[in-house]
């Protein structure tokens, strides 16, 4: 029993929830030295998260970028590359489709609106592209070029908002509120459970879930993605072009992150506007990990960070306390998953050396068996003799 509790598999299910736990269990003692009840607060957030049709579906709308930027984190982490830069790719994304759809609004809406979901991941890709070819070529850390790229993409933002993206009705109002006029309705993305805001973007994030994790684990690019990951020089040595991958991994997850940017323009605020991007980028790492960087293992994940969004806003309002203190929490999770990552890996490892041990003492007995069993007998006749 001792030794099913220390198996990796075991480990790989229980630590997880264990970190969740342990970072509510310390949110709790912050809520209590907030001078709030961390119960009564816990059971706000979970009710207004999931305890209603409006909470489900809020949820969900929060899922649905998450699981978009999650599903890019686990293509660049499968392929040994970090990238922080989700924030700015959705900001880039969100800029890219709203321009392409005021620009072409005249088009059909069975035409412009694949179009204008197509062009925000391309903006995305373009932007992660940009980190994966310096760390591809000049070895630039992946990192910090991607944190760069997000300040970049916000100042971008700024100026575009408040000059010339911004809306004219706003100039003309004298209001100057940053934001950019309002997409046309044939580009909106169909409302599921009208009058919430659950829209259609959430059945695309499945499916592309789903094409995610066929993509890397059957298929060749995938396959090279993971071996490089895993092991750049063994691939190098393999002929595969490393640098080449290092880039790509980027550059689709800049297009998931672009795409989620997209999808909360087309579905959610039907404009651009400051803000839109709303720690996606981040949360969305938090959601990847929690799915043990895999594709479907984000769908949960994803679900779960999206309602833990739509709870604080509930608990902010109902307990009157801070909603920066589920970012606190969110902080804890990936401070404790991570660290659990690091010990289920080890834990692994542990088990591969001690079955490799295993393994060689029971060849090393089967041999000496075999080389006893080869010998010559010597009859006590002949030795007294």
């Amino acid at each position: 029993m001792q030794r099913f509790f220390r198996s990796p598999r075991f480990l790989e299910i229980a630590l997880p929830i264990a970190a969740v736990l342990i970072a509510f269990a310390i949110g709790g003692v912050l809520l209590a030295l907030l001078g709030a009840n961390p119960f009564e607060a816990y059971w706000v957030l979970l009710s207004g998260a999931f305890g209603s049709i409006n909470g489900l579906t809020a949820t969900l709308t929060k899922m649905t970028p998450l699981l978009l930027v999650a599903l890019g984190i686990c293509i660049s982490f499968r392929g040994g590359v970090i990238n922080i830069g989700g924030e700015g790719q959705i900001i880039i994304g969100a800029l890219a489709s709203t321009a392409f759809a005021l620009w072409l609004r005249d088009l059909p809406g069975w035409l412009l609106l694949p179009l204008t979901l197509l062009v925000g991941a391309l903006g995305g890709a373009v932007w992660g592209g940009i980190a994966g070819v310096l760390k591809a070529r000049l070895n630039v850390n992946e990192i910090l070029s991607t944190v760069m790229l997000n300040a970049i993409a916000v100042q971008l933002m700024n100026f575009l908002l408040r000059g010339p993206m911004l809306d004219p009705d706003q100039i003309a109002a004298g209001t100057n509120i940053a934001q950019s006029e309002a997409l046309p309705r044939s580009v909106w993305l169909l409302r599921l459970a009208p009058p919430t805001l659950l829209h259609a973007g959430v059945i695309l994030a499945l499916v592309l879930a789903v094409l995610v994790y066929i993509l890397l684990w059957r298929t060749t690019i995938g396959y090279r993605i993971r071996t490089v990951g895993l092991n750049p020089s063994a691939a190098r040595y393999a002929g595969m072009p490393v640098p080449f991958y290092v880039a790509l991994s980027l550059t689709l997850a800049g297009a998931f992150a672009g795409l989620a940017g997209a999808v909360e323009v087309t579905g959610v605020q039907h404009r651009m506007l400051e803000g839109l991007s709303g720690g996606y980028g981040f949360s969305g790492i938090v959601a990847a990990l929690f799915g043990k960087l895999h594709p479907l293992g984000a769908i949960p994940a994803s679900f779960l960070f999206g309602g833990l969004l739509v709870g604080a806003n509930k608990m902010q309002l109902t307990v009157q306390v801070p909603s920066a203190l589920i970012t606190a929490i969110n902080g804890l999770v990936v401070m404790f998953v991570v660290a659990s990552e690091v010990y289920v890996r080890r834990a692994r490892r542990r088990a591969g050396r001690e079955a490799a041990e295993a393994s060689l003492v029971s060849d090393t007995d089967r041999a000496s068996a075999e080389v006893t069993a080869g010998a010559p007998q010597t009859d006590s006749a002949q030795l007294l003799e």
